[in-house]
């Protein structure tokens, strides 16, 4: 079973029934959602003024370690060739603690790369 975010149309006709009279669960079979989810949209309804959904999906950590961005990238220019399990070590000696992954995910998402080797010779494309 998927979850997908129903209609604001839909919500809307849900608790508009609610408003006129009718059950949260009259409304929900009649319109085909469970109650749950009718008790739920007019509930939001009451505490924000509207039964849409909230924002699904997202970064929800990156703020994390991005709130130690300079301090990662004095890191880096100490040491130019430091690879991210050093840089792990040095950031849980000042008591900040990532992951490997989350080391890499704010490398990419900053656009910082660095080559660790000098790029190789260029090959010999035709003999003759």
């Amino acid at each position: 079973m998927s979850k997908k975010t129903l209609s604001l149309d839909l919500r809307e006709r849900v608790v508009g029934a609610v408003a006129t009279g009718m059950s949260r669960r009259q409304a929900a079979e009649r319109f085909g959602v469970s109650a749950a989810s009718a008790i739920r949209w007019c509930q939001r309804q009451k505490e924000t003024g509207s039964p849409a959904s909230y924002k699904r999906g997202g970064d929800r950590w990156s703020a994390r370690i991005d709130a130690h961005k300079s301090l990662i990238l004095s890191l880096v220019d100490a040491t130019c060739d430091i690879t991210l399990k050093e840089l792990q070590a040095q950031l849980a000696e000042r008591g900040r603690r990532f992951s490997i992954g989350s080391l890499w995910r704010f490398f990419a998402r900053h656009d910082i790369t660095w080559k660790k080797r000098p790029p190789m010779r260029a090959s010999k494309t035709a003999r003759t």
